[in-house]
């Protein structure tokens, strides 16, 4: 399928970092605002490459450096609402149709916003970029406690005070090595005592033991990357594969893993796009969904993230739709939210999309 065709599909993303998908331009612009002396170049084009080059290190740490740029250009009410509208509009250009965008709170207080405050400029930066999409895409926010800081629980509280207010669930990330999830357990107890939804980063720079904390001990309900779940996988020379404990769990248990392609071959979580293990872990039955992880930072959209996978693994619009679905089930939207999003948007988007390519299975 040509990038122009993949773009009309319907498409949710679940796992993309709000200061990791800025315009380029906006980054120079906003850096200029706020006297930010400090970009490798004022150049658009040059400083997306540098972004992309930067984080192609094969090292979470280093890809993790280059946030310092986007977060010191992300400390007014009126950067968070220019950067939250604008990753609405870009999703909704790309064919996305519902996302969660998660971002960390704690870090957009250098210039004295509240928690309250930083949450409220970027809900209505997500409010303007859906209208500016003519209701194309609806766009939930993700809190994000840092592994490394011992805020966790002061973000938990903050996810549940505005949970009714375009927030879905919560998130811990940062660097994984040293930082175990279960360091922030009271976070997590906060999150389950109030039932709120929460996912965690794990999988990617730490092995199957920091998918098995994060699952058996915090209770996450999504896991953010998880490729390394493969580590409790035999995969044999007939191709068949033996689950361990853990694998069979998370797949039995339907817990969705957050894949994010690109991201995970710069940081070395994987080593190409052809032996990315996406396709082993959706034909065993896992609920896989895809993802962009940091849209600048990876020089990549969703629609290149399933071209990447149609090139690899030959998918097409029945596995587009089967991603997709996988999503929306995974959503921390409500069930008759979910229901809605699923019937009413992707369902009929995929139908028209085969009737127009003559897929027979079309009524």
């Amino acid at each position: 399928m040509h990038l122009s065709d993949i773009i009309r599909a319907p498409k949710v993303v679940l796992h993309d970092h709000l200061d990791g998908g800025l315009r380029p331009a906006t980054i120079i612009e906003l850096a200029r605002e706020c006297g930010y002396d400090a970009l490798p170049t004022t150049d658009p084009a040059a400083l997306a490459v540098w972004f992309r080059d930067a984080a192609d290190s094969g090292s979470l740490e280093r890809y993790l450096e280059t946030f310092a740029h986007t977060c010191a250009v992300m400390q007014t009410r009126q950067a968070l609402e220019r950067v939250a509208a604008e990753c609405a509009e870009d999703l909704a250009a790309d064919g996305v149709v519902y996302a969660e965008v998660r971002y960390a709170p704690e870090q957009h207080q250098e210039r004295g916003l509240t928690l309250d405050e930083v949450v409220d400029a970027v809900n209505a930066g997500f409010r303007e970029g859906e209208r500016r999409a003519d209701g194309r895409i609806t766009v939930r926010a993700l809190l994000t406690g840092m592994r490394h800081t011992d805020r966790s629980l002061e973000i938990a509280e903050l996810t549940v005070a505005h949970r009714d207010r375009g927030v879905a669930g919560f998130d811990i990330a940062g660097g994984e090595i040293g930082n175990p999830p279960a360091r922030h357990l009271p976070a997590f107890r906060h999150l389950k005592q109030h039932n709120c939804h929460f996912t965690i980063h794990a999988g990617e720079a730490a092995g199957a033991e920091s998918i098995h904390e994060a699952v058996q001990v915090c209770g996450a309900e999504r896991i953010g990357h998880g490729v390394r779940i493969t580590e409790d996988i035999t995969v044999h020379d007939d191709g068949t594969a033996t689950l361990g404990r853990l694998a069979a769990y998370v797949r039995d248990n339907r817990i969705a893993l957050e894949v994010c392609p690109t991201s995970n071959l710069q940081t070395g979580a994987a080593k190409d796009y052809a032996t990315h293990p996406l396709d082993l872990l959706r034909r065993l039955g896992f609920r896989v969904t895809l993802n962009t992880d940091n849209r600048l930072v990876s020089g990549t959209t969703m629609s290149e993230e399933f071209r990447h996978v149609a090139e690899a693994f030959g998918y097409g619009l029945a596995e587009f739709e089967e991603l997709t679905l996988s999503a929306a089930k995974a959503t921390f939207l409500s069930l008759p939210e979910r229901q809605r999003l699923i019937e009413d948007v992707i369902v009929p988007g995929y139908a028209a999309l085969r009737a127009e390519a003559g897929d027979p299975r079309v009524a």
